[in-house]
């Protein structure tokens, strides 16, 4: 068994997609755009086959996100070594994202940094 996709919420769909393509080497596809609803996705593929899929809909709330709420806590992303770590974290921070922990190593073993992103998700960036 596996996870076939993880499914977000966001208010800003295009910004959203564009993230993920620009800073994690996503794939999206076309989209999706149930036009009776105007739901509306994006399925985000990676080298390694896990999907995201970015979803949004009319009237979405963007409540604040606590780090202390249940559910959902962050996305984790491997990159491959502790220098990508380090060289991502650095250019989401150039970037304007919130660089919330690291990088540094956990007390599990990780090297890993925690960056606040778009509508307050957290995205781990992990070797």
């Amino acid at each position: 068994m596996m996870i076939e996709h993880i499914a977000i919420y966001v208010i800003d769909l295009e910004f959203a997609k564009d993230f993920f393509v620009k800073y994690f080497g996503g794939r999206s596809n076309d989209g999706y755009h149930n036009k009776k609803t105007d739901f509306r996705s994006y399925f985000i593929t990676f080298d390694n086959g896990a999907r995201l899929e970015l979803m949004t809909k009319p009237q979405m709330v963007d409540t604040e996100k606590s780090s202390d709420r249940t559910g959902y806590a962050h996305v984790a992303f491997s990159v491959g070594s502790r220098e990508k770590v380090d060289e991502l974290t650095q250019t989401l921070r150039g970037a304007g994202y919130s660089v919330i922990s690291g990088p540094r190593t956990t007390g599990d073993g990780y090297y890993e940094s925690c960056v606040k992103v778009f509508e307050d998700n957290i995205i781990e960036i992990t070797e």
